[in-house]
């Protein structure tokens, strides 16, 4: 009896003990805090000046230039003009309206590398005076349309941001047509002496 009794006890003042150290904790974390808050009220209060807006410094003067409200810079790339009170301002252009022109005028480009293309090469080819492998159509053929859509996008920013929501196919057709025979002499008047063939005499 006297040994559980003792027991007991024991515990008893373990658990008193770890009491007193858990208070002491706490004590000196409450004085501490009160320290800091002494700390902070000691301080000047900060002070924050009257903030006044003058509309003027808002006002837009005018609607000329790149003022872009609103728009995502990747909206930007597929714009068009339209009007509004005399000045011109950007709208975006739908992607169904942009791939059906892109389309049209790619199909109508195709159609004239097929037609055309071997004609403008031999072209050149006399006018040049050098003797070029059959093999360099196919090849101009394919490069001129991986980069035709880079070419028709070109364009029609170009003539959206000069006219007034006028779309013109025949007119960026021309203008690559254009680009191709000047390309294609271009390309064979800078071939390597040894790519040539013989010159014509």
């Amino acid at each position: 009896m006297n040994q559980q009794l003792n027991t007991y006890l024991q515990q008893l003042q373990a658990f008193v003990e770890a009491q007193e150290k858990r208070i002491r904790r706490l004590e000196a974390t409450v004085k501490k805090l009160q320290e800091e808050t002494e700390v902070l009220k000691s301080r000047p209060p900060m002070q924050v000046d009257r903030i006044e807006y003058k509309f003027d410094q808002l006002k837009v003067e005018s609607l000329e230039g790149t003022l872009n409200i609103g728009l995502n810079p990747s909206e930007l790339q597929n714009i068009e003009d339209f009007a509004v009170d005399n000045k011109n301002i950007k709208a975006p252009v739908s992607p169904k309206t942009q791939m059906k022109r892109t389309m049209e005028i790619e199909d109508a480009i195709y159609q004239y590398l097929e037609r055309e293309l071997p004609e403008i090469t031999a072209s050149a080819q006399k006018n040049l005076n050098i003797n070029v492998d059959d093999s360099y159509i196919a090849f101009i053929k394919e490069d001129i349309k991986k980069q035709l859509p880079n070419r028709i996008d070109f364009y029609t920013q170009q003539q959206a941001s000069n006219r007034s929501g006028q779309e013109n196919n025949e007119e960026i057709i021309e203008l690559i047509k254009k680009e191709i025979h000047n390309g294609v002499y271009a390309f064979i008047s800078h071939l390597p002496e040894n790519m040539k063939g013989m010159n014509k005499e």
